[in-house]
């Protein structure tokens, strides 16, 4: 893997892999909307970066609470519950549809049966999970590139919200449509303020 916080991400060479990958975050993002309560601007689905990949954040089950982290230095979907078990995917070249199979029966095998709507949200192709056999690449190379990029964006980003006077949201990473991340902001006037005074910053 490489140790370049900045790493080279071309994507027409990765292209394959974050179309799955994006697939594979809307299933956790989705499985996230279903168990929390809906938050201003839906901040409730959103997954946050961690020092290892994305997160959930922890999510409430009929009296246990779990969450499920993507860990793109180990290659693995980790879902850990308050009850001390835990479960473990291989992220690895595999379907979709082979992706949210083995999702919700590690889910069940740990007594959190639920069922989410299936078909992808803001984007062209629209496959339900159960059926996408068409995007099935991973490589985990330019995985952990991208999470290394996520890394650094999410620190810049704080250091832009930081100096915000406003209502600010933490970093999100949203899942839906093309992917990205960022804070959301409520007060316009003092954001286009800040955005001037920050230019420099994010683009130096």
């Amino acid at each position: 893997m490489t140790s370049n916080p900045w790493p080279k991400l071309p994507l027409a060479e990765w292209k394959d892999t974050f179309e799955t990958l994006h697939m594979w975050t809307q299933i956790v993002g989705k499985i996230r909307l279903k168990l929390t309560p809906l938050e201003n601007h839906w901040w409730n689905v959103t997954l946050y970066v961690t020092p290892r990949g994305l997160t959930t954040s922890i999510m409430a089950y009929k009296g246990q609470h779990f969450q499920i982290d993507f860990d793109f230095i180990a290659q693995l979907l980790l879902i850990e519950t308050s009850h001390g078990s835990c479960k473990t995917i291989a992220l690895q070249p595999e379907s979709v549809a082979e992706f949210y199979q083995e999702t919700m029966a590690a889910l069940e095998s740990l007594g959190i049966s639920i069922s989410i709507w299936t078909t992808p949200t803001e984007v062209p192709d629209r496959i339900p999970f159960e059926q996408d056999q068409k995007h099935a690449s991973y490589d985990p190379e330019y995985a952990n590139r991208f999470w290394r990029i996520l890394v650094e964006t999410s620190r810049v980003l704080k250091e832009f919200r930081s100096r915000f006077i406003g209502k600010v949201s933490p970093i999100h990473f949203f899942w839906e449509g093309s992917i990205s991340l960022s804070p959301a902001f409520q007060d316009v006037q003092h954001l286009r303020t800040l955005a001037v005074h920050m230019w420099p910053v994010l683009w130096m």
